[in-house]
Protein backbone atom coordinates (compact mmCIF):
# COMPACT_ATOMS: atom_id res chain seq x y z
CA UNK A 1 0.00 0.00 0.00
CA UNK A 2 1.30 3.38 -0.72
CA UNK A 3 1.03 6.43 1.64
CA UNK A 4 0.25 9.53 0.41
CA UNK A 5 -2.18 10.86 2.74
CA UNK A 6 -1.60 10.80 6.63
CA UNK A 7 -3.35 11.98 9.24
CA UNK A 8 -2.56 13.23 12.90
CA UNK A 9 -4.69 12.48 15.90
CA UNK A 10 -3.25 14.98 18.14
CA UNK A 11 -1.76 18.85 18.23
CA UNK A 12 0.62 19.06 21.21
CA UNK A 13 4.40 18.72 20.83
CA UNK A 14 4.60 15.13 19.93
CA UNK A 15 2.12 15.62 16.81
CA UNK A 16 2.73 18.58 15.66
CA UNK A 17 5.99 17.33 15.46
CA UNK A 18 5.07 14.06 13.20
CA UNK A 19 2.74 16.41 10.91
CA UNK A 20 5.95 18.68 10.59
CA UNK A 21 8.80 15.99 9.79
CA UNK A 22 5.89 13.87 7.55
CA UNK A 23 5.10 17.62 5.71
CA UNK A 24 9.06 18.05 4.90
CA UNK A 25 9.22 14.26 3.36
CA UNK A 26 6.43 15.55 1.43
CA UNK A 27 2.64 14.20 2.66
CA UNK A 28 -0.21 15.59 2.38
CA UNK A 29 -0.72 15.71 6.20
CA UNK A 30 -4.02 16.47 8.44
CA UNK A 31 -3.46 17.22 12.13
CA UNK A 32 -6.61 17.04 14.03
CA UNK A 33 -7.41 17.87 18.30
CA UNK A 34 -10.28 18.33 20.63
CA UNK A 35 -10.84 22.04 19.57
CA UNK A 36 -9.79 24.63 16.82
CA UNK A 37 -7.79 26.45 19.11
CA UNK A 38 -5.48 23.39 19.92
CA UNK A 39 -5.41 22.75 16.19
CA UNK A 40 -4.44 26.23 15.19
CA UNK A 41 -1.30 26.01 18.38
CA UNK A 42 -0.46 23.58 16.38
CA UNK A 43 0.13 24.62 12.95
CA UNK A 44 1.88 27.75 14.69
CA UNK A 45 4.23 25.20 16.85
CA UNK A 46 4.66 23.74 13.16
CA UNK A 47 5.95 27.22 11.76
CA UNK A 48 8.09 28.51 14.13
CA UNK A 49 9.82 25.07 14.34
CA UNK A 50 9.96 25.35 10.69
CA UNK A 51 11.57 28.81 11.03
CA UNK A 52 14.22 27.87 13.41
CA UNK A 53 15.71 24.70 10.68
CA UNK A 54 15.89 27.62 7.68
CA UNK A 55 17.28 29.78 10.37
CA UNK A 56 19.88 27.25 11.27
CA UNK A 57 20.31 26.01 7.35
CA UNK A 58 19.09 22.78 7.74
CA UNK A 59 16.17 23.42 5.48
CA UNK A 60 15.79 26.19 3.18
CA UNK A 61 13.02 28.73 2.52
CA UNK A 62 11.68 27.31 -0.14
CA UNK A 63 11.61 24.02 1.76
CA UNK A 64 9.60 25.18 4.94
CA UNK A 65 6.90 26.69 2.22
CA UNK A 66 6.08 23.49 0.71
CA UNK A 67 6.09 21.90 3.84
CA UNK A 68 3.26 24.40 5.20
CA UNK A 69 1.49 23.93 1.96
CA UNK A 70 0.90 20.42 3.02
CA UNK A 71 -0.39 20.64 6.18
CA UNK A 72 -4.48 21.25 6.93
CA UNK A 73 -5.93 21.10 10.44
CA UNK A 74 -8.87 18.43 9.90
CA UNK A 75 -11.55 19.94 12.92
CA UNK A 76 -13.32 16.30 12.76
CA UNK A 77 -12.34 12.84 11.92
CA UNK A 78 -15.38 12.55 8.89
CA UNK A 79 -12.23 14.34 7.58
CA UNK A 80 -9.67 11.65 7.46
CA UNK A 81 -12.09 9.76 5.11
CA UNK A 82 -9.95 9.44 1.99
CA UNK A 83 -6.47 8.96 4.97
CA UNK A 84 -4.04 6.06 3.79
CA UNK A 85 -2.18 6.61 7.67
CA UNK A 86 -4.03 7.71 10.64
CA UNK A 87 -1.17 8.34 14.08
CA UNK A 88 -2.87 8.65 16.88
CA UNK A 89 -0.77 10.99 19.63
CA UNK A 90 -2.88 11.78 22.40
CA UNK A 91 -2.01 11.73 26.02
CA UNK A 92 -0.34 8.85 27.21
CA UNK A 93 -3.62 7.16 28.90
CA UNK A 94 -4.99 4.03 27.27
CA UNK A 95 -8.62 4.84 28.28
CA UNK A 96 -8.24 8.31 26.45
CA UNK A 97 -6.98 6.12 23.26
CA UNK A 98 -9.23 4.09 23.16
CA UNK A 99 -12.33 6.25 23.26
CA UNK A 100 -10.13 7.83 20.09
CA UNK A 101 -10.22 4.76 18.02
CA UNK A 102 -13.94 3.94 18.90
CA UNK A 103 -14.97 7.17 17.20
CA UNK A 104 -12.35 7.61 14.64
CA UNK A 105 -12.11 4.20 12.98
CA UNK A 106 -16.13 4.40 11.73
CA UNK A 107 -14.92 7.19 9.36
CA UNK A 108 -12.03 5.80 7.71
CA UNK A 109 -11.70 3.90 4.50
CA UNK A 110 -11.22 0.13 5.22
CA UNK A 111 -7.54 -0.26 3.49
CA UNK A 112 -6.28 3.00 6.08
CA UNK A 113 -3.74 1.96 8.76
CA UNK A 114 -3.63 3.25 12.31
CA UNK A 115 -0.75 3.81 14.01
CA UNK A 116 -0.21 4.57 17.71
CA UNK A 117 2.87 6.92 19.09
CA UNK A 118 2.47 5.31 22.20
CA UNK A 119 5.41 5.55 24.34
CA UNK A 120 4.73 2.08 26.61
CA UNK A 121 1.09 0.71 26.03
CA UNK A 122 0.37 -2.63 24.99
CA UNK A 123 -0.17 -2.20 21.21
CA UNK A 124 -1.87 -5.61 20.67
CA UNK A 125 -4.81 -4.12 24.47
CA UNK A 126 -4.65 -1.09 21.59
CA UNK A 127 -5.62 -2.60 18.36
CA UNK A 128 -8.15 -4.71 19.65
CA UNK A 129 -10.19 -1.39 20.44
CA UNK A 130 -10.22 -1.04 16.68
CA UNK A 131 -12.02 -2.55 13.47
CA UNK A 132 -8.69 -3.00 12.31
CA UNK A 133 -5.88 -4.79 14.48
CA UNK A 134 -4.00 -6.28 11.17
CA UNK A 135 -3.32 -2.78 10.06
CA UNK A 136 -2.52 -1.50 13.93
CA UNK A 137 0.97 -0.79 14.79
CA UNK A 138 2.68 1.02 17.23
CA UNK A 139 4.98 3.40 15.32
CA UNK A 140 6.69 5.36 18.51
CA UNK A 141 8.82 9.08 17.49
CA UNK A 142 11.52 10.12 20.14
CA UNK A 143 11.01 13.92 21.20
CA UNK A 144 11.76 16.42 19.85
CA UNK A 145 10.42 14.49 16.32
CA UNK A 146 12.09 16.77 14.16
CA UNK A 147 15.74 16.47 15.93
CA UNK A 148 15.49 12.78 16.64
CA UNK A 149 16.30 10.48 14.45
CA UNK A 150 14.76 7.24 15.93
CA UNK A 151 11.58 5.12 15.35
CA UNK A 152 10.39 2.20 17.07
CA UNK A 153 8.06 0.02 15.35
CA UNK A 154 6.31 -2.27 17.60
CA UNK A 155 3.96 -5.10 15.96
CA UNK A 156 0.91 -6.30 17.96
CA UNK A 157 -0.06 -9.92 17.82
CA UNK A 158 -2.55 -9.41 15.08
CA UNK A 159 -0.38 -6.76 12.84
CA UNK A 160 -0.20 -8.27 9.72
CA UNK A 161 3.46 -8.34 7.51
CA UNK A 162 1.96 -5.45 5.01
CA UNK A 163 0.90 -3.45 7.69
CA UNK A 164 4.98 -3.76 9.09
CA UNK A 165 6.54 -3.43 5.77
CA UNK A 166 4.52 -0.50 4.94
CA UNK A 167 5.21 1.01 7.77
CA UNK A 168 8.69 0.38 8.23
CA UNK A 169 8.92 1.96 4.64
CA UNK A 170 7.13 5.23 5.69
CA UNK A 171 9.39 5.70 8.34
CA UNK A 172 12.24 5.47 6.30
CA UNK A 173 11.21 7.72 4.03
CA UNK A 174 11.23 10.24 6.57
CA UNK A 175 14.95 9.84 7.36
CA UNK A 176 14.40 7.83 10.70
CA UNK A 177 16.52 5.23 11.51
CA UNK A 178 13.76 2.17 12.70
CA UNK A 179 14.27 -0.06 15.92
CA UNK A 180 12.27 -2.82 16.29
CA UNK A 181 10.78 -3.62 19.49
CA UNK A 182 8.85 -6.68 20.76
CA UNK A 183 4.95 -5.26 22.62
CA UNK A 184 6.45 -5.83 26.05
CA UNK A 185 5.75 -3.09 28.30
CA UNK A 186 7.53 0.71 27.04
CA UNK A 187 9.23 -1.00 24.40
CA UNK A 188 12.84 -1.07 24.06
CA UNK A 189 13.50 2.80 24.65
CA UNK A 190 11.27 3.56 28.03
CA UNK A 191 11.83 -0.03 29.09
CA UNK A 192 15.48 1.43 30.18
CA UNK A 193 15.35 5.36 29.91
CA UNK A 194 12.46 5.77 32.41
CA UNK A 195 14.16 3.40 35.40
CA UNK A 196 16.79 5.62 35.08
CA UNK A 197 15.05 8.59 35.46
CA UNK A 198 12.88 6.91 38.10
CA UNK A 199 16.30 5.83 39.73
CA UNK A 200 17.60 9.45 39.55
CA UNK A 201 14.44 10.77 41.33
CA UNK A 202 14.58 7.99 43.98
CA UNK A 203 18.29 9.70 44.47
CA UNK A 204 17.26 12.73 44.90
CA UNK A 205 14.23 11.93 47.48
CA UNK A 206 17.11 9.80 49.48
CA UNK A 207 18.99 13.34 49.52
CA UNK A 208 22.09 11.05 47.96
CA UNK A 209 22.40 14.52 46.09
CA UNK A 210 20.28 17.62 44.87
CA UNK A 211 18.70 18.34 41.79
CA UNK A 212 21.50 20.30 40.46
CA UNK A 213 24.28 17.76 41.62
CA UNK A 214 22.89 14.58 40.22
CA UNK A 215 21.99 16.58 36.87
CA UNK A 216 25.51 17.51 36.71
CA UNK A 217 27.21 14.16 37.76
CA UNK A 218 25.22 12.22 34.51
CA UNK A 219 26.16 15.35 32.25
CA UNK A 220 29.74 14.99 32.90
CA UNK A 221 30.12 11.54 34.25
CA UNK A 222 28.38 10.00 31.73
CA UNK A 223 28.37 12.06 29.14
CA UNK A 224 24.54 12.35 28.81
CA UNK A 225 23.49 15.84 26.82
CA UNK A 226 20.77 16.22 29.12
CA UNK A 227 20.52 15.34 32.94
CA UNK A 228 17.46 13.01 33.92
CA UNK A 229 15.99 15.38 35.92
CA UNK A 230 16.10 18.07 33.39
CA UNK A 231 15.07 15.53 30.41
CA UNK A 232 11.69 14.34 32.71
CA UNK A 233 11.08 18.07 33.13
CA UNK A 234 11.12 18.11 29.03
CA UNK A 235 9.23 14.71 28.58
CA UNK A 236 6.95 15.50 31.04
CA UNK A 237 6.28 14.14 34.66
CA UNK A 238 3.31 12.87 34.46
CA UNK A 239 4.17 10.92 31.26
CA UNK A 240 7.10 9.63 33.17
CA UNK A 241 4.57 8.56 35.59
CA UNK A 242 2.37 6.81 33.44
CA UNK A 243 5.04 4.67 31.58
CA UNK A 244 6.24 3.55 35.04
CA UNK A 245 3.19 2.70 36.41
CA UNK A 246 2.39 0.79 32.71
CA UNK A 247 6.27 -0.86 33.60
CA UNK A 248 4.89 -1.53 37.18
CA UNK A 249 1.57 -3.27 36.39
CA UNK A 250 3.55 -4.92 33.19
CA UNK A 251 6.06 -6.43 34.93
CA UNK A 252 5.16 -6.50 37.86
CA UNK A 253 8.30 -6.26 39.39
CA UNK A 254 9.19 -3.69 42.64
CA UNK A 255 11.90 -2.17 40.67
CA UNK A 256 9.47 -0.65 38.55
CA UNK A 257 7.82 1.49 41.28
CA UNK A 258 7.08 4.30 40.66
CA UNK A 259 9.32 6.74 42.82
CA UNK A 260 6.90 8.32 45.50
CA UNK A 261 8.15 12.11 44.92
CA UNK A 262 7.52 12.28 41.40
CA UNK A 263 4.25 10.85 42.26
CA UNK A 264 3.44 13.94 44.60
CA UNK A 265 5.30 16.39 41.98
CA UNK A 266 2.38 15.08 39.12
CA UNK A 267 -0.28 15.65 42.25
CA UNK A 268 0.68 19.05 42.32
CA UNK A 269 0.66 19.60 39.07
CA UNK A 270 4.21 20.07 38.65
CA UNK A 271 4.78 18.20 35.53
CA UNK A 272 8.12 20.01 34.34
CA UNK A 273 8.56 22.49 31.40
CA UNK A 274 4.96 22.73 30.28
CA UNK A 275 3.81 23.48 33.55
CA UNK A 276 6.56 25.93 34.03
CA UNK A 277 7.61 24.03 37.25
CA UNK A 278 8.84 20.28 37.79
CA UNK A 279 12.28 19.35 38.71
CA UNK A 280 13.45 23.22 38.00
CA UNK A 281 11.23 26.20 38.11
CA UNK A 282 11.31 27.90 34.59
CA UNK A 283 9.28 31.17 35.33
CA UNK A 284 12.42 33.24 35.97
CA UNK A 285 15.37 34.34 33.78
CA UNK A 286 16.66 30.42 34.04
CA UNK A 287 15.66 27.11 35.80
CA UNK A 288 16.29 27.30 39.07
CA UNK A 289 16.24 24.07 41.20
CA UNK A 290 12.87 23.15 43.19
CA UNK A 291 15.02 20.70 45.58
Amino acid sequence: MKIKKVGIVGAGQMGNGIAHVCALAGYKVGINDVSRERIEAGLASINGNLARQVKSGKISETDRDKALKQITGVPSFEGFGDYDLVIESASEDEQVKRKIYQALCPHLKPECLVGSNTSSISITRLAAATDRPEKFMGIHFMNPVPVMELVELIRGIATDEATFTTAKEFAISLHKTIAVAEDFPAFIVNRILLPMINEAIYTLYEGVGGVEAIDTAMRLGVRHPMGPLELADFIGLDTCLSVMQVLYEGLADSKYRPCPLLVKYVEAGWLGRKTNRGFYDYRGEKPVPTR
